[in-house]
């Protein structure tokens, strides 16, 4: 095997733990020697080991003179766990391969230039663009002030409708786009939905995938007047994750007085003539450690949350239904621009079949 198909099967073992190891990044590693895959593991959720001390602990007395190839630079400072350097050089590995550097600043490169100070011969970028499609999250929030890494995912007919003119959306797409759907609220922080879609369908917001462990996310929902019913099932669910409710500056205190009491975490930001500040709303959510965020509002929230340029990533499920007709509800809503060439154009764009669905996906930054 090439260093190339080494590094893949680390990103692959990395993915395993995609949702678990917030606000960590998720690792994979592979330790090789003598052209055989001595020993292999990730790191599974935040605390624990790190990619590095799976693998090499796998390998055991087989690590000694061998290559560890690893997703991203190995750590060299004292956090959590121990530096995953020092592992390395008690281990008797000799060659340390590595798909991309470290985002953070003040620590990239240190792991490299210690190994190689070390004698150890290191080599870098293999696979690196698939290395940090990996980790996009944790690197937007790294490099960009402790802000969450945005996913906008809509769900429409081929005329552009996530609901019938009655508000009736089951189900626009199929099992199989709605289990992938879940797949991104467990991989996320946090969901966002705005108020209109709680009281239409009083969601449960939770990341439900048939033979698979899941996390929740935590549950964020635009409300600046605190409209919610106190017996909605965001507030009476049988979950880990926490609900926090997004407010404006003149929400009833009693009513928050409430929702605390029921364990609710209540956010007030600025209002705007457009409703509440979501840059602000993004720093809020940043400071509650909030690396990746899921929009799955209607059609006010994700046309605000476009024109406020919170969107890193953009999932569009296209189910091959027409209602035709000009009554539904349409994916976005609000003002748009005078020009197409205003318009917001996803970058680095893939489809993907599901039945017969399609998910087109992409990035705005």
């Amino acid at each position: 095997m090439t260093d190339s198909k080494y590094m893949q099967l680390a990103i692959s073992l990395a993915r395993k733990a995609k949702g678990f190891t917030s606000p960590n990044p998720c690792v994979g590693a592979v330790v090789v020697n003598q052209g055989k895959i001595a020993g292999k593991g990730f790191h599974r959720a935040a605390g624990l080991p790190h990619a590095e001390v799976e693998a090499i602990n796998d390998a055991g007395e087989n690590a000694a003179g061998g290559t560890i190839y690893v997703t991203l630079e190995p750590c060299n400072h004292q956090g959590k766990t121990p530096p995953c350097t020092q592992k390395i050089l008690a281990s008797g590995i000799q060659k340390v391969v590595v798909g991309c550097t470290d985002p953070n600043p003040y620590v990239s490169g240190g792991g490299i230039r210690f190994l190689k100070e070390q004698g150890i011969e290191v080599v870098t970028g293999i696979e690196e663009e698939a290395c940090q499609d990996l980790i996009e999250d944790f690197i937007w929030y790294i490099k960009n002030d402790k802000r969450p890494f945005v996913i906008l995912k809509s769900a429409a007919t081929l005329d552009g409708r996530i609901a019938t003119a009655s508000g009736d959306s089951k189900w626009i797409t199929n099992e199989k786009s709605r289990a992938h759907g879940h797949r991104f609220r467990h991989e996320c922080d946090a969901i966002l939905v705005g108020s209109g879609t709680l009281h239409a369908d009083d969601p449960s917001l939770t990341a439900r995938i048939p033979g698979m462990e899941t996390r929740d996310p935590a549950r964020v929902i635009l409300d600046s007047r605190l409209s919610i019913d106190l017996d909605a099932r965001v507030l009476t669910l049988d979950s880990s994750a926490p609900t926090i409710l997004v407010a404006g500056p003149g929400a009833d205190p009693e009513k928050k007085k409430a929702l605390v009491q029921k364990g609710v975490q209540v956010v007030q930001v600025t209002a705007t003539p457009n409703g509440l500040d979501l840059g602000e709303v993004m720093i809020k959510l940043g400071q509650m450690s909030v690396m990746s965020l899921l929009i799955e509002g209607g059609g006010k929230v994700a046309g605000s949350a476009l024109r406020a340029g919170i969107v890193n990533k953009v999932l569009y499920f296209l189910a091959p239904k027409l209602l035709g007709s000009s009554d539904g509800i349409p994916v976005f809503s609000g003002q748009g621009p005078d020009r197409i060439r205003d318009a917001f154009h996803l970058k680095r764009s893939e489809i993907t079949r599901f039945e017969d669905d399609f998910l087109i996906q992409g990035y705005l930054k």
